[in-house]
């Protein structure tokens, strides 16, 4: 049917009352629990994330150090090896001149 002018539709009426399905405090017994557990599982989630960036930086540190290391033996190594090549030089030149002489 027709809808009167006493009636009115919904945007007419002022201070009109909102009817919740299920009831306002139904609504809010469901709502709230979860929005606290949704909250809770964002601050879960931003930890566990947080954690992990951490994890990712220190073995960033500890990879960058042992390229570090790893370069400083090299060094090493080869200043040894070349030591030991002179001194062999050096001793068959001794016994070279040893036996010319």
């Amino acid at each position: 049917g027709d809808v009167s002018e006493e009636e009115g539709s919904p945007d007419q009426r002022s201070g009109a009352v909102m009817n919740y399905e299920p009831e306002e405090t139904e609504a809010l017994e469901l709502i709230i629990p979860k929005y606290i557990s949704s909250l809770i599982y964002g601050a879960l989630i931003e930890a566990v994330a947080s954690e992990n960036g951490a994890r990712m930086q220190a073995m960033d540190s500890a990879t960058s150090n042992a390229e570090e290391m790893i370069g400083t033996l090299e060094l090493q190594y080869n200043r040894a090896r070349q030591g030991h090549i002179t001194q062999e030089l050096t001793e068959i030149i001794g016994g070279a001149e040893a036996l010319s002489s």
